[in-house]
């Protein structure tokens, strides 16, 4: 069968819920099922859970999108011959490959020399689909940003040369994912952690025909190499900056490569894109919550249960952990590296404790609770029989039987029990 020539490009949430629609077009336009389909794992081949990233991309795979995925392992370079032979082999003969997180300027090293780019440059050309997210695809343009040495090590902003298998599509550009980001809280995280500040001067370091295409977090550019069109998907939106000025695709647009390129140098885009919007470049508001929706949706059910908890409904506050619950196991393949899912554990711990101090006050003696009205009735009795008020003591003493509560009164003073079954409050 002829495939046709797909090529994905996601911003993040690769492997979380969002995307899952996604991935499953893609393989549906690939022919009967099983799809021969595999992860390349080189972008995080240097991490310590390396291993453990990989487990949970192809669950994710199997138990979210419905499709078992293979590993074409290549971790590095420098990895025997018969590992990188086996990942080349496996690579060639799927139909899709996907790559997602990691260092783009690592994938880099170890792709430069070998088939990889090569391959996956045919898979585009003669039939099959590619799928790049994250930091597998910063590197699909012409230069790529070192996210790392710029972001974490403070290097100053400067490109890399990428892998450019846009280029022969018709596409001189820089991918920047992640355009959307907002993990920084009160700085400015945008654009794959650059900021405005660190793009311009990245911005003003590209050659004249180059330009930035920029693709929110969970959201995806779909490519059809075969008619030339593209299609945005998920959360956000696709954007197309040059020299500082913006064009915005939200999801659900329907635009040809022609006129991505005709957004870049300024001109009107045509009737047929289902949406574009010029965007001013504006300034990241620092009060402004991170993006997400597994933020969300987190912090929305924290407020179902703190509510919950005020109405001392014990019901909706179980209900509400348990749908807490569920939304860490529907994103627990996520492979993103952000705090989102630690921070969704400790909201679920933390409601766990918050119930449980309301079941140990649930759980005390309710004796306990009514025992100071109680003794200031029996401090009214006393005065009353030393009075020798006795309607007025027998009157406090069969007040309390009524409500479950019996005297004794013995030579050493007067006990009482709360009868079992009592309601308390």
């Amino acid at each position: 069968m002829t495939l046709p020539r797909l090529l994905t490009i996601m911003g993040s949430g690769e492997t979380t819920p969002t995307m899952a629609r996604v991935h499953r077009s893609i393989l549906d336009r690939l022919g009967e099922r099983p799809v021969a389909a595999v992860v390349l794992d080189t972008p995080y081949g240097f991490q310590e859970n390396a291993e453990d990233i990989t487990a949970r991309t192809v669950e994710y795979f199997r138990t979210t999108v419905g499709a078992p995925f293979s590993v074409a392992s290549f971790r590095s370079a420098d990895a025997d011959a018969l590992t990188r032979e086996t990942a080349l082999v496996r690579i060639r003969d799927a139909r899709l490959v996907f790559t997602g997180p990691g260092s783009p300027s690592y994938a880099l090293r170890q792709w430069t020399g070998s088939d990889i780019p090569r391959l996956l440059a045919e898979k585009l050309a003669r039939g099959g689909a590619v799928t790049m997210a994250s930091a597998a695809a910063l590197t699909l343009g012409r230069y790529t940003i070192p996210v790392y040495e710029i972001y974490k090590v403070g290097e100053a902003p400067y490109w890399l040369q990428g892998l450019d298998l846009l280029s022969p599509l018709g596409l001189n550009v820089a991918v920047v994912p992640h355009y959307d980001n907002a993990e920084g809280g009160n700085h400015d995280t945008r654009f794959c952690y650059m900021g405005e500040r660190r793009l311009q001067r990245l911005e003003a370091e590209l050659p004249p025909d180059v330009f930035i295409l920029g693709v929110d977090g969970h959201t995806a550019l779909v490519l059809d190499l075969d008619d030339g069109s593209g299609t945005v998907s998920g959360l956000g939106a696709v954007t197309v900056r040059k020299d500082g000025r913006s064009t915005v695709f939200p999801a659900g647009s329907e635009i040809s490569i022609a006129e991505l390129v005709a957004a870049a140098q300024g001109g009107a885009v045509p009737p047929s894109s289902k949406a574009a919007i010029a965007a001013p470049l504006g300034v990241v508001d620092p009060a402004a919550p991170p993006s997400g929706l597994l933020r969300e949706e987190v912090a929305r059910l924290e407020a179902v249960f703190n509510a919950s908890l005020e109405e001392c409904d014990a019901p909706a506050a179980v209900r509400a952990i348990l749908a807490l619950e569920e939304v860490i196991q529907s994103w627990s393949h996520d492979t993103d590296q952000s705090d989102a899912l630690a921070n969704a554990r400790s909201a679920l711990r933390s409601a766990i404790v918050c119930l449980g101090e309301m079941a140990a006050e649930g759980t005390g003696d309710p004796a306990d609770l009514i025992r100071p009205f109680v003794d200031a009735l029996l401090e009214q009795r006393v005065r009353a029989r030393e009075a020798r008020d006795w309607a007025a003591s027998d009157k406090i003493r069969d007040r309390l039987l009524a409500a479950g509560i019996e005297l004794h009164d013995t030579s050493d003073g007067t006990t009482w029990e709360l009868h079992a079954g009592t309601p308390v409050g």
